[in-house]
């Protein structure tokens, strides 16, 4: 009940099929900002008018996550460590989230950014970290695509059918995850576990790819072939700012390719490897899938998650299936208690047994990397233990609405997960398209 992917870009990101056989819609996806709106369903920490920070909603209208922590640090004249933020969000987009504020409440509120907007700020004692949401909303609107109306809104309900039999969407990590334009995060990530950090640094400011904008491909291009930062960090456009970052450092500091990525941001340290990980969990969901396993019931051999009390995938506790304890399992999962998951493989992981256990082992075997890998004693922040994740994403409340070859749609789906993975079951589009 699959249909396999041929765009290469997707096979470059571990995509390697839809679980759906219907044609998809096509069109495109953020031709505009507002034709993507994401606002976060958060959990609010208690208000004290005693506490040091600061909580707020910000809504931003096309910054990327770094970029924007990096402006409202320069603007309120403190360190982008005081700044907590619960997830990133997608640039080209309009989003709502909750943020926190190591400043006074009149800072905050006295805040002007172009396109930037901050509301009901309140006073905590606890701030906004990594992972503090429920999930988010979505309503996007899908453009140009390749029927109209009525036509439209039919090609939808095939794909939404048995999306809805199934309890949910393959949970691959979207494109964004990767790149859109330059998919390399995972590829640098590569290259930092397995200690080979000069060409992890080339991967990431070199590296000329055709789909991006001439300049920043030409003076890619020219690096490429010279290594010449000196002329790099004259020819690099300013918008590329984190490989000018990269590159600043290596003019100045010659040779010392782990000093140039631990200048950039943690959080972005932090991708590479997440990203690489990242492309290992959707190869071994596209395999789980080819082989004709469940992703919505176990089988021996499985690690499930068990649910939170917020009725979330507890990443933290996991729990083998045996022959003794299926029967429990599957009841548990039919009741939404509990998920398949796969691994995020890092220094500390537990892998499947059974037929799930051989599909983990043969992508991380084919990738020869192991566990120690993920111990970058060179760079600490890009070091990972691992984890797990849920084979199957839920999304609630499904809507959508055809205007001419336009339609519009709105869902929510469980922290963690990507909208353009959804949505890539109903548009089938090249990459480029998302």
């Amino acid at each position: 009940m699959y249909f396999l992917k041929r765009d290469a870009r997707e096979f470059e990101r571990g995509m390697e099929l839809f679980y759906t056989s219907a044609p998809g819609i096509g069109g495109r996806l953020k031709r505009r900002p507002e034709d993507f709106v994401v606002e976060e369903i958060s959990e609010f920490p208690q208000r004290d008018e005693s506490g040091r920070f600061v909580i707020a909603k910000v809504t931003s209208t096309n910054w990327e996550m770094n970029r924007l922590v990096r402006m409202i640090s320069k603007s309120l004249g403190v360190s982008r460590n005081r700044i907590g933020f619960a997830g990133t969000k997608d640039k080209r987009a309009v989003t709502t989230q909750l943020m926190s504020f190591d400043v006074p409440l009149e800072s905050v509120a006295a805040l002007r950014l172009h396109q930037v907007g901050i509301s009901d700020a309140y006073r905590s004692k606890k701030p906004i970290t990594i992972g503090d949401l429920i999930g988010n909303s979505f309503k996007v609107r899908v453009r140009g695509c390749m029927c109209r109306d009525e036509e439209l809104s039919d090609a939808v309900e095939r794909i939404a059918s048995p999306l809805k039999g199934l309890g949910g969407f393959p949970n691959f990590f979207g494109v964004q995850r990767f790149g859109a334009m330059r998919p390399v995060t995972h590829i640098v990530g590569k290259h930092i576990v397995r200690g080979e950090l000069e060409k992890a640094v080339m991967t990431y400011v070199a590296n000329p790819i055709e789909l991006e904008h001439e300049e920043a491909r030409e003076a890619r291009r020219a690096l490429q072939e010279t290594s010449d930062f000196e002329r790099a960090l004259r020819e690099f456009p300013k918008k590329l700012s984190f490989e000018r970052t990269v590159i600043a450092h290596l003019v100045n500091r010659p040779g010392d390719y782990a000093g140039s990525i631990a200048s950039l941001p943690g959080n972005l340290q932090m991708m590479f490897v997440h990203a690489y990980q990242s492309f290992q969990f959707n190869r071994i969901l596209s395999l789980r899938i080819r082989e004709g396993m469940p992703l919505n019931a176990p089988v021996v051999g499985d690690i499930v998650l068990p649910s939170d009390r917020r009725g979330l995938p507890d990443h933290d506790k996991h729990v083998p299936v045996t022959s003794d304890n299926i029967d429990l399992v599957e009841r548990q999962m039919a009741a939404g208690k509990a998920f398949v998951s796969g691994v995020l493989f890092g220094s500390e992981s537990g892998l499947a047994e059974g037929q799930m256990g051989e599909i983990e082992r043969a992508v991380i075997e084919e990738e020869g990397v192991k566990g120690e890998d993920f111990i970058v004693s060179a760079l600490p922040q890009c070091g990972s233990k691992g984890s797990r994740r849920e084979l199957l994403a839920r999304f609630r409340d499904l809507a959508y609405a055809a205007e001419g070859d336009d339609i519009s749609m709105s869902f929510s789906l469980d922290k963690g997960c990507y909208a353009t993975s959804l949505l890539r079951e109903f548009m089938k589009s090249d990459t480029i398209d998302y």
